[in-house]
């Protein structure tokens, strides 16, 4: 292998880079894009969840009941009537996610027995939702039933004692506040990073075939491995310039903490860059379209990075037979080593399994790439 061949061809993928605007959009343009509207959009919080209440007594217990919610920063009352097809057509259209039945006699059943029932309608459309809002709700009622027992108690001059056998004081490691974005963002980066290398490098071969220079190509004394080389370092480079956008977007905007090493974060990010680089060249090599190559790369690095790398769904809660592919898929192990990094500042020690794995990953890469490309016109 000659550098000086590998050179000349670096010089001419950077200058194929400056003159082509479409490269120039998907490198600097989608990053951004992506971070701002992945980043923005994809929120796992559950606040100010729309509540309808349908109150059939109007009396001071029930205020007193729909208070508690109204004071609670994950319920937002949009309605309150005693008409029950306003209600209904409220959860039908998508006004409320949860609605409130107090029947009533509710006051009255709780003076005369010392209890109440309350009826949860839940739209159940949106699954998660739902079953946050049910599980509010829960908590909302139980801190209420408490205060009326209590009330109760006292009004008939009662003692009432409370002995707890255990007790347990939670206390939340990595992400104290429990904000979604903490361990959303982190994978987000893994995905940009994905879609964009392999975007770039699966176009660099088939463009050839497009224009009808494989045949200059060809005819020159250089070497597969040397081409394979000269076509990814300007995307490479490109790559690391993205992923450094992204990371300092992630720090810096999104307010994300990093507790690990910066050389822990640059090695494992060059790797996982390399794997898509050699993913986008391998099919650019196999297919002569550059639409058609662009379209199975994203295929082979977007879906698999979605969702089968912990990013978009935690992988212990798939079935046995998915979970076993998924350690076919690089982004599962650069997804964890991210994660790690950023809310756990985990050391090498901890990161070894996947570190180890991705390396393996990117020398496979590596060797299916640089045979790819064969000098032939066939």
């Amino acid at each position: 292998m000659r550098g000086r061949r590998v050179k000349a061809m670096v010089v001419k993928e950077s200058l194929q880079i400056v003159r082509d605007p479409r490269s120039l959009v998907i490198a600097l343009l989608i990053p951004l894009l992506q971070m701002f509207l992945l980043g923005y959009g994809i929120s796992l919080d559950v606040k100010q969840i729309p509540l309808c209440a349908l109150d059939q007594e109007r009396s001071q217990a029930s205020q007193d009941l729909l208070q508690r919610f109204t004071a609670s920063p994950y319920f937002s009352l949009r309605l309150q009537t005693a008409n029950f097809a306003e209600v209904s057509n409220h959860l039908d259209s998508g006004g409320c996610s949860i609605a409130i039945v107090i029947p009533a006699g509710f006051s009255r059943s709780l003076v005369d027995s010392g209890q109440g029932v309350v009826q949860a309608l839940l739209d159940a459309t949106d699954t998660n939702t739902a079953s946050i809002a049910a599980g509010y709700a829960t908590a909302v009622l139980a801190g209420y039933s408490a205060d009326v027992q209590l009330a109760t108690a006292q009004r008939s001059g009662a003692v009432i004692r409370t002995l707890t056998p255990v007790e347990v004081r939670a206390r939340v490691w990595f992400n104290e506040d429990l904000v979604s974005r903490n361990f959303i963002i982190p994978g987000i980066v893994a995905l940009v990073m994905a879609i964009v290398g392999a975007q770039l490098s699966s176009l660099t071969i088939a463009r050839e075939w497009e224009r009808g220079t494989m045949e200059q190509l060809t005819s020159t004394p250089i070497e597969p491995l040397e081409l394979m080389l000269g076509k990814l370092l300007p995307y490479f480079v490109v790559g690391l310039v993205d992923a450094g956008i992204c990371l300092a977007l992630a720090v810096f905007w999104f307010q994300v903490p990093f507790r690990g090493t910066l050389l822990a974060l640059l090695l494992t990010t060059a790797l996982f860059l390399t794997v898509v680089l050699c993913i986008g060249y391998f099919v650019s090599a196999s297919i002569r379209s550059q639409v058609g190559a662009s379209q199975v790369a994203l295929l082979l690095t977007m879906l698999p990075t979605t969702l089968l790398s912990g990013f978009s769904f935690p992988i212990d809660q798939m079935p046995i037979a998915v979970q076993s592919v998924t350690y076919l898929v690089s982004g599962r192990y650069y997804v964890t080593i991210l994660k790690g990094l950023f809310l756990k500042g985990a050391g090498w020690d901890a990161l070894l399994f996947p570190i180890a794995c991705l390396a393996l990953y990117t020398a496979t890469m590596v060797l299916l790439a640089s045979r790819a490309y064969r000098k032939t016109l066939d």
